[in-house]
């Protein structure tokens, strides 16, 4: 798939505070998988990036500010997704309440979906990163 001296696959995209932007995501999400002829775990990825996305403009993007998503395609076929936001705290998995029966999961479905995720800095604000390790390409068995 890749040259041994190629770097990273990589492809970013800044999006504005727009609910429109999450579905913008996930289809950027979508056609950088297809571009790297990624076959194995694509509705994983896309979900996380919905995630992420929707936690990024929910949480952590301030009015006047967007979010930019970061994707790589790693030498040994890990999908890399990071969430840059300007905004303050540190999001963590937690169980949501019975009232909160249609919100408050988002990362918990990113724990159960990815190899690993976590949360690094970034001045303003935060990055939320996750990892897939992928079995298959397009080309590959």
């Amino acid at each position: 798939m890749k040259d041994a001296t190629q770097l990273p696959y990589f492809h970013k995209r800044f999006y504005r505070r727009t609910p429109r932007s999450v579905p913008m995501a996930r289809d950027f999400g979508r056609k950088t998988l297809e571009r790297w002829g990624l076959t194995d775990r694509v509705e994983d990825v896309l979900l996380c990036v919905s995630e992420l996305a929707t936690n990024a403009l929910l949480h952590g993007v301030p009015v006047g500010r967007g979010f930019l998503l970061h994707m790589w395609l790693l030498d040994d076929l890990v999908v890399r997704l990071e969430m840059h936001d300007s905004g303050d705290g540190r999001p963590v998995a937690r169980t949501a309440t019975p009232a909160e029966e249609e919100r408050g999961r988002g990362l918990l479905l990113v724990d159960a979906l990815a190899d690993k995720w976590g949360v690094g800095e970034r001045d303003p604000g935060k990055v939320v990163w996750c990892e897939f390790a992928c079995n298959q390409s397009k080309g590959q068995t």
